[in-house]
């Protein structure tokens, strides 16, 4: 069968005027639309992160600004100047009767916004003027006060709250040691990363020694366990993951105080077990200062003021009380003087020789 084909026929393609060929070129010449802008409170975390800013300080700080930005109706900040800032910080202290801490970290956070991410250099910022704390004296526990409040506590929540005593830690220094970070060789506790992103060494008391030498006998099995199942891995701090890719399923990394379970990480898929939350240790202490009957305001954090007021009445030099709490000023190891059984228990009231017989 042929199929005629007409030669005379013409394929004809319309032909777009000047005008109409310049627009083809210019949708074709323009460049793909950009990313969107990151919004404002992603910025923050960015600039907080790039700073190595704590998680704590960055939650704190995302608070504050979202306060800020609600408490005037959803105004960008950057439309906003000193009155708001006045305005705002005054109704915390005014209405909501904040502490002057509370204040002066908001009045920290919005200052971040400002200068660090909005990039904003306003001369008002300088003059704002923060609060002023009032000088507390810390709570401190006799050492009959620490033995009852110790027996009151068994198991972990016994151990960790030791440490706490017996060495000074902080609450969450005590819950982010790793196993590598104890030698008991030379009786040292290494602190990584402690407040103020400094590291320290202090002593591992002889009276938890045993104590931790079987609870981490415990806590290996549970690792090696971990390690059958697929498991044993931990959070690794900065970038230690991506040069280290096996390092977090050593054993030297792992955590002192375990969470009793694991959870698998999102990124990664990997099934890690984090270090058991401070607030397991602060009910236990909390329940074992009321089963007690301190009417004192004792707290975790008490048992590491006991330690330096108990080694300052010991006559331990104040500097190396200082190097042992990581103070970065003499100052501030120097309130415990105040609160020594020497100071006011060692004058004799005129009150008692009036009424001597």
């Amino acid at each position: 069968m042929a199929i005629a084909i007409r030669s005379n026929s013409q394929i004809s393609y319309p032909i777009p005027s000047a005008g109409a060929f310049t627009a083809m070129l210019a949708v074709r010449e323009t460049a793909p639309a950009g990313a969107p802008k990151p919004r404002l409170l992603d910025r923050v975390r960015e600039a907080i992160r790039a700073r190595h800013y704590s998680r704590r300080t960055e939650k704190a700080y995302v608070h504050w600004i979202k306060r800020y930005i609600f408490f005037h109706g959803k105004r960008h900040p950057a439309e906003m100047g000193a009155p708001e800032v006045t305005a705002f910080l005054t109704s915390l202290a005014v209405h909501d009767k904040v502490a002057a801490s509370t204040q002066n970290q908001a009045l920290s956070a919005l200052l971040f916004l400002y200068r660090e991410v909005l990039g904003v250099e306003l001369p008002w910022l300088d003059d704002v003027v923060r609060a002023k704390r009032p000088q507390h004296l810390p709570v401190v526990l006799t050492r009959d006060e620490v033995r009852a409040v110790l027996q009151r506590l068994d198991g972990v929540s016994r151990l960790m709250a030791l440490l706490l005593y017996g060495a000074g830690l902080r609450l969450l220094e005590c819950c982010h040691l790793r196993v590598k970070d104890i030698d008991f060789a030379t009786n040292q506790i290494v602190i990584r990363d402690g407040k103020g992103r400094k590291d320290r060494v202090t002593m591992l008391p002889a009276a938890v020694k045993a104590a931790l030498i079987a609870h981490l006998e415990r806590a290996r099995k549970q690792y090696q366990a971990d390690l059958r199942h697929g498991a044993g891995w931990v959070e690794l701090p900065n970038a230690l993951t991506r040069k280290y890719p096996n390092v977090g399923r050593d054993w030297g990394w792992q955590w002192v105080f375990p969470a009793t379970r694991f959870y698998v990480e999102r990124l990664t898929g990997q099934r890690r077990r984090h270090h058991l939350h401070e607030s397991v240790l602060q009910r236990a202490v909390k329940d074992a200062v009321r089963g007690a009957g301190i009417a004192k305001q004792a707290t975790c954090h008490t048992f590491r003021h006991s330690f330096a007021t108990h080694l300052l009445e010991e006559s331990h030099d104040i500097r190396t009380v200082q190097e042992l709490l990581g103070h970065s000023d003499v100052s501030t190891t120097m309130i415990y003087t105040h609160v020594l059984n020497r100071g006011p228990a060692g004058v004799r009231s005129p009150a008692d020789r009036m009424f001597l017989s």
